[in-house]
C-alpha cells in the first residue's frame, strides 16, 4: 500500500510547514499540480494530534471549500461523516429575526457541517496515495518556498519579522457534541445574547452522529468564567446550564438536548499577522490571520487561501517560468488576493462581536431592526448567502484550483 515518501537528498519546489488541515490540503492541492512538496510537521502540531483523539468541534465548509476538496478527490470520505445544511435561523436578544434558507436561495445546500477529526483523517489518508509529497522531520535548507501553515503559535513569525496585530476577546470558546430528541432537518441555529451582564452568542450545528438526524454540534462564546465553569461540568449540570441559556429562546423545545462527548473550551482572540508574504516564504490559514468563530467562516477563509496560492504560483509558472517559485512578486500577488476577503470578514465578525457584546441603548434598537430588515430585502440575503458559501456577491460560480 502505498505511503507518503521520505527521502534521503531530494530536491523541493515547496515545503509546507505545519500538517493541519490546511497544511495537508495546501500539500495535496500543490502536488496535484505536479509540484514536489516536502510536508513538515512541529512540536505544536504533535501536541494538537494528541488533543485531537477526542477532537468534539465541527466545521461548516462553504461551496467553495467543498469543490476544493472534491477536485482534491477527498470529498467522498468526507462527506461520510458530513451533514448537509438546508437552513440558518438567527435570533436577536429580543425580536430580531434572520432565516436563510437553501430553497429560497435555489441552491442545493447553504453549505455542510463536518466533523474536524474526519476531515484530518481524510486528507491525512489521501496524503498516502500523493506521489509529489514527501513527509521530513525538519524543513530543508534549499528549499525555493516555504508555505507556513503552523497557526499563530508558530515560532517562525518572530524568526521571520512577521508582527501579529491580535485583539483578545474576553470569551472563550465551548465546544461539545449533543444529541437531541427532535429530528434537526439540516436547520443550523444561532442565538445572540446580548441584554445580560455577560452577552455570548451560543449555536446548534445539526450533525448526524452519534444519532443519525438528531445530532447538534455546539459552539458557544461566552465570558472566559463562565467557560471556565462549564467545562468542569458535570454532564448533568452543563445540561441544566444549557437548558437555563436556551429557555430564554422558547419554552421547553430544547429540554431534550443531551451531552454526549467531552466539553473542549479556548481562548477567542481576533489577529492579523502582517506581511504574509516575503522572499522565499508565505503565511497561510491562522498563521496569517485569526476570526471569531461566530459566523463560522475560519476555515472556510484558510482553504480560500490555499485556493489562491495554489492558482497564484500556477499562473507564474504558466506565463512567467523565469521566475522562482518564491520569487516575492509572485507570492505580493497571492497576498492582495487575499486581503479584501479576509479583512471584510474580520471587520463583519468584530463588528458584531461589538454590537451584540453591548448595552447601550442605541446598540440594542440597532442589532435587532437590522436583522428584521435585513430578513426583509430578498436581493441583500442573496449576496449574503453568495458571499458565504465562497461565490461571489451576484453570482453562483466559484473559484476552484
Amino acid at each position: 500500500m502505498p505511503r507518503i515518501s521520505i527521502m534521503a537528498n531530494p530536491v523541493f519546489d515547496v515545503c509546507v510547514s505545519g500538517t493541519g488541515i490546511i497544511g495537508r490540503a495546501l500539500a495535496l492541492a500543490l502536488s496535484c499540480k505536479g509540484w514536489k512538496v516536502a510536508l513538515v510537521g512541529d512540536a505544536y502540531d504533535a501536541r494538537m494530534q494528541v488533543a485531537s483523539k477526542a477532537d468534539v468541534r465541527t466545521y461548516a465548509l462553504n461551496a467553495q471549500s467543498i469543490e476544493l476538496f472534491k477536485r482534491l478527490r477527498v470529498w467522498d470520505g468526507i462527506a461520510k461523516h458530513a451533514t448537509a445544511l438546508q437552513e440558518m435561523r438567527i435570533a436577536g436578544d429580543t425580536s430580531g429575526r434572520l432565516v436563510f434558507s437553501a430553497w429560497q436561495q435555489c441552491v442545493s445546500d447553504l453549505g455542510y457541517i463536518v466533523d474536524a477529526q474526519s476531515l484530518e483523517n481524510s486528507l491525512a489518508d489521501a496524503l498516502t496515495y500523493a506521489p509529489h509529497v514527501f513527509k521530513l522531520d525538519q524543513v530543508p535548507t534549499d528549499v525555493p518556498l516555504l508555505a507556513i501553515c503552523e497557526g499563530q503559535q508558530s515560532k517562525r513569525h518572530k524568526q521571520l519579522g512577521v508582527v501579529i496585530d491580535k485583539h483578545n476577546y474576553d470569551h472563550w470558546g465551548v465546544a461539545a457534541r449533543l444529541t437531541h430528541n427532535m429530528p434537526h432537518q439540516g436547520i443550523a441555529r444561532q442565538w445572540f445574547f446580548g441584554q445580560d451582564t455577560s452577552p455570548d452568542v451560543l449555536a446548534l450545528l445539526p450533525f448526524d452522529h452519534p444519532i443519525s438526524g438528531s445530532s447538534y454540534g455546539l459552539v458557544w462564546s461566552t465570558h472566559q468564567d463562565n467557560a471556565k465553569r462549564l467545562k468542569a461540568m458535570s454532564v448533568a449540570d452543563f445540561e441544566n446550564a444549557l437548558h437555563q441559556r436556551l429557555g430564554k429562546e422558547a419554552d421547553q423545545t430544547w429540554h431534550g438536548l443531551k451531552l454526549v462527548s467531552d466539553i473542549a473550551a479556548w481562548p477567542l482572540a481576533q489577529s492579523v499577522s502582517r506581511p504574509w508574504v516575503g522572499p522565499g516564504w508565505a503565511l497561510l490559514g491562522d498563521a496569517a490571520h485569526v476570526v471569531h468563530p461566530l459566523a463560522g467562516q475560519g476555515l472556510n477563509l484558510g482553504l480560500a487561501d490555499v485556493i489562491a496560492f495554489v492558482d497564484v504560483l500556477s499562473s507564474a509558472r504558466d506565463h512567467q517560468p523565469w521566475r522562482s517559485v518564491g520569487d516575492i512578486n509572485t507570492l505580493k500577488r497571492y497576498e492582495r488576493a487575499r486581503w479584501f476577503d479576509t479583512h471584510a470578514m474580520l471587520s463583519l465578525t468584530d463588528g458584531l462581536v461589538h454590537l451584540f457584546g453591548s448595552s447601550h441603548p442605541v446598540a440594542y434598537i440597532m442589532r435587532n431592526q437590522a436583522m428584521s430588515a435585513v430578513n426583509q430585502l430578498a436581493v441583500l440575503k442573496r449576496c449574503l448567502v453568495n458571499q458565504a458559501r465562497g461565490q461571489s456577491m451576484f453570482s453562483s460560480s466559484t473559484k476552484s484550483i
